[in-house]
């Protein structure tokens, strides 16, 4: 059962939890119980950020827990500390952290266990939602969350191109959707070149997985994932250190069947779009080549500077696909380049778009949301580094300067139509765990945009 969250009727005397910070400690503690109080005061409590009091009671029993927080929580998922700290039972919020929601959030996403492959111990810790908090939306982020963390975790044996079409289609039913799927040698019929290009040296057939959903006269709100459900790299192959976390490279496609989860499960009226382009870049000897040139959706062509740079190419025929509707607002997420890491490490993704309210909206959401992101430009200058002296484009320029930036340069020759477009360059990945953020897979940005494309479009 892990960290759950629970009605007040619920609960089964459910246990005080203090959150205190060092400006309100003292207000605090003159209303903690004369024993609480005594024994926090004998074991020499500091109300610091992340501290931790387990309070017994007068029988040897928990009678509850001080918690330290801060006034202004640099960290508002702190909370989910508290999914894996606490003794089993049942819990509530005596004194209320600066943001319950978030609080009641954090604590459901540091409960998050991958399970898949073998049972992980811990304790059935329930926590009554705080007042005020919308229990449906905390729970309904939850779950498209540990939907999104559950993909990037599972490994590539389990995990191939059809097992992704298998995790679309099972949304798609469950809200009603309709699933149109290009596979193998179609690809080439129905003009994806650059995703049978990549995909095609791999046992497991590559494929183009385009959901729709909702009334098709709505506003249009069209997502893109990069699908490569493992990258050895191509004939251009990473060394093996380089392949240990590239289960993930689908953590793009991961995070968009997330975010299409959000958005459905609010019912927005809008005409929702999922397109992932799902492949494996395999070696044989019909990989494909770097030197070879490709023709693109678009028309484009397309010099292979180096098959590890293949996430863009299939993006560019998914990019294109949406972007002949002309949807209001497009957004692809990607494991796309070192370079993002390299910039801004992993907790904090590259986000590229030339309109200014999308950009100003989303780091309104991302601070509001705790998931944050950073705007990188689409600096036009370095667009040059894409030249090819034989083709439209390289794929992956020389020099090794600015790698975030020429890819989503790159990827924006493909779009052209769409009212408003933003490129994530994401992680999907926590290496380390923090508060509310398990080690493994993870969901970045689809929160903030959650709420964002709730706002526009609500």
């Amino acid at each position: 059962m892990g960290a759950q969250l629970i009605r007040a009727e619920e609960a089964s005397q459910p246990r005080p939890i203090w959150c205190v910070t060092p400006q309100n400690w003292r207000e605090v503690a003159g209303g903690l119980p004369v024993p609480a109080l005594s024994f926090a005061e004998a074991t020499g409590f500091k109300a610091e950020a992340g501290a931790l009091l387990i309070l017994p009671a007068a029988d040897g029993s928990i009678a509850g827990a001080i918690f330290g927080c801060e006034e202004v929580p640099r960290d508002p998922l702190a909370f989910g500390k508290l999914a894996t700290a606490l003794p089993a039972g049942d819990y509530r919020i005596a004194h209320a952290p600066a943001d319950p929601r978030l609080a009641a959030l954090g604590f459901l996403l540091g409960g998050y266990r991958f399970t898949r492959y073998g049972k992980r111990n811990g304790a059935d810790v329930r926590l009554v939602v705080p007042e005020g908090v919308d229990a449906a939306y905390v729970l309904r982020t939850a779950e498209a969350v540990a939907l999104t963390r559950d993909l990037v975790n599972t490994p590539a044996n389990d995990l191939g191109p059809a097992e992704i079409e298998a995790a679309v289609r099972a949304l798609a039913s469950r809200f009603g959707a309709e699933v149109r799927v290009t596979t193998g040698e179609d690809l080439l019929a129905e003009n994806f070149p650059l995703i049978h290009a990549v995909g095609r040296a791999s046992p497991r057939a590559p494929r183009l997985i385009d959901m729709s959903w909702g009334d098709p006269n709505a506003r249009k709100v069209t997502l893109v994932g990069k699908g490569v459900a493992f990258d050895t790299g191509g004939l251009d192959i990473k060394p093996s250190s380089g392949m240990l976390l590239m289960k993930k490279d689908m953590g793009g496609a991961a995070n968009a069947i997330g975010l299409a989860q959000m958005i459905m499960g609010r019912g927005l009226n809008v005409r929702l779009r999922l397109i992932i382009p799902a492949v494996e870049n395999a070696i044989d000897g019909s990989a494909f080549r770097p030197g070879d040139i490709f023709p693109s959706r678009k028309g484009l062509t397309v010099e292979i500077g180096n098959t590890d740079a293949e996430g863009r190419l299939i993006l560019a025929d998914a990019l294109s696909l949406a972007d002949e509707e002309a949807p209001e607002l497009l957004i692809d997420f990607a494991t796309l380049t070192g370079a993002a890491r390299v910039a801004l490490g992993p907790q904090l993704p590259p986000a590229y778009t030339d309109d200014e309210a999308l950009a100003a909206d989303l780091a309104r959401f991302g601070a509001a949301e705790a998931d944050p992101s950073w705007r990188l430009p689409l600096w036009q200058p370095y667009a040059s580094m894409l030249d090819s002296k034989i083709a439209d484009l390289n794929n992956a320029p020389g020099g090794g300067f600015a790698g975030s930036i020429t890819a989503a340069l790159f990827l924006q020759r493909f779009v052209e139509r769409a009212g408003a477009w933003l490129h994530l360059d994401i992680f999907a990945w926590n290496p380390s765990p923090r508060p509310g953020r398990p080690e493994g897979g993870e969901a970045q940005t689809i929160r903030a945009l959650d709420a964002l494309i709730a706002e526009r479009f609500g």
